[in-house]
């Protein structure tokens, strides 16, 4: 114990000496830290904000949209055809079991104004049904009832980025707005649910039944009105499986599909796209750590430069005590033992600096960040690692030199 405690104060000389050189030292460590915890954060934060997102939808939410195709060039894409229609989410809702709802929607971008006031938006146009199956809530208002979107009626329910755009602080419902070459009237707005997979803020809700008198929607060549998606809830989750079989055959059935054919369509459960989004996420967060851990290599290549250097610096010191019996090993433990004080150090004002920046950030409200503690376990271990690896050549490289020939060192 007493040897180590010799070490240790024998290290902390050695850096307080040299303040400077020690500080800059660590700052390489310090910026490589503090980057890899904040971008790592900012995916982690990306990525959670999405799969809440997506779990506020409901975990017994499905999507039915149309197959991939191929557009220009070869090049495949989403929706290349246009295949579902209002007849099959009729269809579905009336012969396959186990299913709450069905809510079939389109969409079209439309110019929204309101006295000197507009923008683009995103207008839905779908069922009563929609504002159960998303799991909307609204801030204030109502939503369209069955009346209304019987008769098509020319209501809307905005969105809270398009409602603060257009209308500021002053309510929206009851307010008259044009959209597209109609004039409808604003009675609801919805709760704001941030930006992510399928947020409603950027976006205003209307009955099919009005859409379809503002927009001429697609008709397929049996006359079939063409919806972009159809969303559904199961009643029982255990039976997502056999209800997405059922509406598998039904579709092919009625979209008359040979055996050999692939599906025209797509059907996904909220579980499954969780999944392949958090699966992408966590490739990409790692991608961003990756990334910052270049600036922590940078910041081990310069600590075996200024160890280097210190070990130059010192060599009639490490000539004196290997002649007053310090071995190899002693020596070799000093200098490694300084590599790893300064890498550990810099971890934790790194991570000190990365967890403050996060902070920053997330309260800017310009990005979600989520800081975990593997991140900063993760970032300052990796860094300590980056010491000892670097720091063992000039530490061997001090063992090694010949007591004689270092006391005649100037």
């Amino acid at each position: 114990m007493k040897k180590w405690g010799t070490f240790l104060s024998t290290v902390w000389l050695g850096l307080s000496t040299h303040r400077l050189r020690s500080f800059l030292t660590m700052l390489g460590i310090i910026i490589g830290v503090a980057s890899v915890i904040t971008l790592m954060s900012v995916g982690k934060g990306s990525t959670a904000e999405i799969l809440s997102n997506i779990e506020s939808m409901g975990a017994n939410l499905i999507t039915i949209s149309p197959a991939m195709g191929f557009g220009a060039g070869g090049v495949r894409g989403v929706g290349g055809t246009q295949t579902l229609t209002m007849e099959d989410a009729e269809a579905i809702s009336q012969q396959v079991s186990y299913i709450s709802v069905v809510a079939p929607y389109s969409s079209s971008n439309l110019q929204l104004v309101v006295g000197t006031e507009n923008t683009n938006s995103q207008v839905i146009g779908t069922t009563p049904e929609y504002m159960s199956v998303t799991n909307l809530k609204l801030a204030s208002g109502t939503f369209f009832s069955e009346q209304q979107y019987e008769r098509g009626a020319k209501v809307a329910v905005l969105g809270s980025d398009v409602a603060e755009t257009l209308f500021g602080s002053v309510s929206p419902v009851g307010q008259k707005m044009r959209m597209g070459t109609i004039v409808v009237t604003v009675i609801g707005v919805v709760e704001s649910k941030g930006t992510g997979f399928n947020s409603p803020d950027d976006a205003v809700i209307i009955p099919l039944t009005a859409l379809q008198q503002t927009v001429a929607l697609t008709r397929t060549a049996q006359g079939e009105k063409v919806v972009s998606s159809i969303y559904l809830t199961v009643g029982d989750e255990t039976q997502s499986d056999y209800v997405t079989e059922q509406i598998t055959s039904l579709l092919r059935t009625r979209h008359r599909l040979a055996a050999s054919a692939e599906d025209d369509f797509s059907i996904r459960s909220m579980e499954e796209i969780a999944s392949s989004l958090e699966e992408t996420s966590g490739t990409l967060t790692l991608l961003l750590g990756a990334i910052a851990a270049i600036s922590l290599l940078v910041g081990g290549i310069g600590v075996m430069n200024i160890m280097l250097v210190s070990v130059l610096e010192r060599t009639r010191e490490i000539g004196i005590r290997k002649a007053l019996g310090a071995r190899e090993q002693d020596i070799w433990i000093q200098f490694l033992l300084e590599a790893t004080f300064l890498s550990f150090a810099g971890g934790i004002i790194g991570a000190i600096i990365g967890l403050g920046v996060s902070m920053i950030i997330n309260r800017m409200g310009s990005m979600a960040t989520l800081v975990t503690p593997d991140i900063v376990i993760l970032a300052v271990s990796v860094a300590v690692g980056i010491g000892l690896f670097f720091g063992f050549y000039p530490a061997w490289n001090a063992s090694r030199l010949n007591p004689i020939e270092a006391l005649r060192s100037e």
